[in-house]
């Protein structure tokens, strides 16, 4: 009577199959697959399986009014009469889904084996692993850059872009710290864009492609955490920073010496503060004296009154305040963010409470409104 196999793949993977697949697909007289571009179709090959491709559908009969109405479609109908015969010719027949089988002719196959009274096995592909959108990512990067694709992305370089890496991370930020879910998936999917977009230009220019991103990432991640990848055994998370930390300075000793891999071009809060602590690590650490300095340089800054003494004062204010954070175990970068994010939400407040236009505010007013919008917000 014969029998059909529905071989399920993903339409993100089509060209793998977990091994339950392959196992039904070795096991049948024949394998059917839709077109001759099936991606599976050089495996089967290299497997010497016997297979053919669908011919495209002749003109058969036509449609019947009720088949008409339940939304049949003929070429679907005629592609499945052909996997029906074929079974009931052979034996056992696994059809190998791949693009373009979508639900409709799932359904049509399956009703045409079911009048044909042949016994149906469904194998599932199992769960999709996870991640694996992101090769829709690297194919639509392809296309944009590839041949007419858009020309606004075909004439972008690293260094067009590294500006937008720079505004992608910063909204990235944002979003976290307004703790908007939504925003944070936004966010990761523009900078994800740039690492693509990035990993598509040197592959072209033949520099390196985004696989190797990838298993550089991975290897770096195995390699600083021997105590999950490895033997190495650790009591606490600092001691796993500990760890981590130690590992990094090994590998940057060999990349350019104490202040290799700290990037110039980032805020110069969290700048100063990589540097302090590069330095720290060699011994020389001057933070127990933090406070103490920030007092000399603020009283320094108040009295100098030429501008590049009064720059160079500031400089030293700053730097002794980040110093002053690290002895307290605080990213100055982030406190600034914060207290910027204060300002602008009670200045905000401020405006929205004045009963008349700022302008004909005068300092005893705004200091009401200052006084009444940190109350509200505490």
């Amino acid at each position: 009577m014969g029998r059909l196999l529905l071989v399920d793949t993903a339409d993100e993977l089509p060209g793998l199959l977990p091994l339950h697949g392959w196992s039904a697909l070795m096991s049948s007289d024949l394998v059917i697959v839709g077109s001759d571009e099936h991606p599976f179709v050089a495996h089967l090959q290299a497997a010497d399986l016997r297979y053919e491709v669908l011919a495209r559908p002749a003109d058969g009969a036509p449609l019947s009014r009720a088949e008409l109405l339940s939304g049949l479609d003929p070429s679907d109908k005629r592609r499945a009469e052909q996997v029906v015969a074929r079974a009931r010719q052979v034996g056992e027949v696994a059809y190998l889904y791949g693009p373009g089988d979508g639900e409709a002719f799932t359904r049509t196959l399956g009703l045409e084996a079911a009048h044909a009274g042949l016994e149906v096995e469904v194998v599932y592909f199992a769960p999709v692993p996870k991640g694996v959108a992101l090769l829709d990512v690297v194919r639509v990067m392809e296309r944009l850059r590839g041949p007419g694709g858009c020309p606004w992305d075909r004439e972008q370089t690293h260094q067009s872009l590294a500006r937008y890496a720079l505004e992608e991370v910063y909204e990235l930020v944002e979003a976290i710290e307004a703790e908007r879910p939504e925003g944070i998936r936004e966010e990761l999917g523009d900078v994800l864009l740039q690492v693509a977009f990035h990993a598509q230009i040197a592959e072209e220019r033949g520099e390196f492609a985004v696989d190797d991103v990838a298993r550089g990432i991975v290897d770096k991640l195995v390699r600083r955490h021997p105590h999950v990848f490895a033997d190495v055994e650790v009591t606490d998370a600092a001691e796993v920073m500990a760890n981590w930390e130690r590992l990094k300075d090994a590998e940057k000793a060999h990349d350019g010496g104490v202040f290799a891999g700290i990037p110039a071009a980032q805020p110069a809060l969290a700048h100063s503060a990589k540097l302090q602590g590069r330095a720290a690590k060699t011994g020389f650490d001057r933070d127990a004296d933090a406070a103490q300095r920030v007092r000399g340089a603020l009283d320094k800054l108040v009295a100098v009154e030429g501008r590049d003494e009064a720059a160079h004062d500031l400089g030293d204010l700053l730097w002794g305040v980040v110093g002053l954070a690290r002895r307290r175990g605080l990213d100055p970068e982030a406190a600034l963010r914060a207290a910027a994010r204060r300002f602008r939400l009670r200045f905000e407040a401020m405006l929205a409470a004045a009963d008349r236009p700022p302008a004909q505010l005068s300092p005893d007013d705004w200091q009401v409104l200052w006084e009444r919008a940190e109350a509200t917000e505490a």
